[in-house]
């Protein structure tokens, strides 16, 4: 046990460090401040963020079965740690689209090879296990805003770098989760021959594995969808400014947290699938407050339901699908995480549809993928 806890403090310095990836919502938002970009042009960025998820994926649960779970995450750190370092350079357009890119290809590593490394390090329920370490997780996308708030108002010596001082604090961070190299986890040996490529996508056609997959794209474009739009929906419906409006995504990651953190203990006291229909109910809520809101209150408060809704829909939509087929858990983990693409489609459509009529219509996006994950209630096991 003690051996248990030990081991568990350099995973979740890692989940700590999967959670950089949300800082694309509020760098996305400065950079489009400082360059003088559309929200089209700004969406590109978190839009290339998730695009890798899509790509390496499946390769990387593969990976993962020559290599093992606990060298591919340190790779993704490795990869992690170099583009929070090109920033340090400048903030040129083709400089920012390297560095996201790098980026997106450590946080798929990560978030590929890292939640399956917990279900050899912790035995029981997987679905708050992994919900803690989204708590984790939450932490760092919540304070992100902050720190870049922070940095470009004076509030920390910024060294220079503005809002942009939030790149190498965190690199500091990354650097210290690679302390998981000298921990030890015994790792399942994989038996029978090395998947492919084409093996790994023909589980697309077990009915919960493709269901899961959807459910997994709309909870990431509702999540980065709400992470880069909040604050334009502020300083579209109140006049704000970006530094005033950046509290929302914030206030989404805060709630977000806290949904993990409560999510951890209903999952080991309710059963899932009343859990996860109170989850989408809530997140339906807020989709009605953000479409209509005109009021710094309904506004935080529809911020508030998505994120304390979204918060456990990726433990529960992942856990069911990597239980559904045990003898395949690196492919299904690679499977689910390149759902994580949906994070670029739902950006560039809420762009494109908001620079058409406003924030009504990102939200309206957004709510197309709240309305499937309704439709996925019945596949929730009891």
């Amino acid at each position: 046990m003690k051996a248990i806890k030990l081991t568990l403090v350099p995973v979740m310095l890692c989940f700590f460090t999967m959670g950089f990836v949300d800082m694309v919502g509020i760098a996305s938002n400065y950079v489009k401040a400082d360059l003088g970009i559309n929200d089209a042009t700004a969406n590109m960025f978190p839009s290339l963020v998730f695009f890798w998820f899509f790509l390496f994926s499946v390769p990387t649960g593969m990976l993962m079965n020559k290599i093992g779970k606990k060298r591919t995450v340190l790779l993704s750190l490795l990869v992690t740690i170099v583009s929070l370092t090109l920033p340090l350079f400048g903030e040129p357009f083709g400089l920012m689209l390297v560095t996201f890119s790098l980026l997106g290809i450590g946080n798929t590593l990560m978030q590929t090879s890292l939640n399956p490394l917990v279900s050899v390090v912790i035995k029981g329920n997987l679905a708050a296990t992994l919900t803690f370490g989204q708590f984790v997780k939450a932490i760092a996308s919540f304070l992100a805003p902050y720190i870049a708030m922070w940095g470009a108002m004076g509030a920390l010596p910024s060294f220079g770098y503005d809002w942009r001082v939030l790149f190498p604090i965190y690199m500091i961070i990354g650097m210290a989760a690679a302390f998981l190299s000298v921990t030890s986890i015994p790792e399942d040996e994989e038996t029978g021959k090395a998947s492919s490529l084409a093996d790994s996508v023909k589980l697309l056609g077990k009915p919960i594995v493709l269901l899961s997959f959807i459910g997994i794209m709309c909870h990431v474009g509702v999540d980065v969808g709400t992470n880069t739009t909040a604050p334009k929906i502020l300083m579209e419906r109140l006049g704000w400014t970006l530094n005033d409006a950046a509290f929302a995504t914030s206030l989404y990651f805060i709630f977000r947290t806290v949904g993990c953190l409560t999510g951890s203990f209903f999952l080991r006291v309710m059963k899932a699938r009343t859990f996860f229909v109170i989850s989408v109910s809530m997140m339906a809520l807020s989709m009605v407050g953000m479409f209509v809101g005109t009021n710094q209150t309904l506004l935080y408060a529809a911020i508030a339901l998505v994120g304390y809704g979204n918060s456990n829909v990726f433990s529960i939509v992942f856990s069911q699908a990597l239980l559904s087929v045990p003898e395949s858990k690196n492919e299904v983990s690679g499977l689910m995480i390149m759902g994580l693409f949906g994070g670029t489609v739902f950006p560039l459509l809420m762009g494109f549809a908001s620079d058409a009529v406003g924030q009504v219509g990102a939200v309206a996006v957004m709510a197309v993928g709240v309305a499937y994950l309704f439709t996925y209630v019945n596949k929730v096991k009891q």
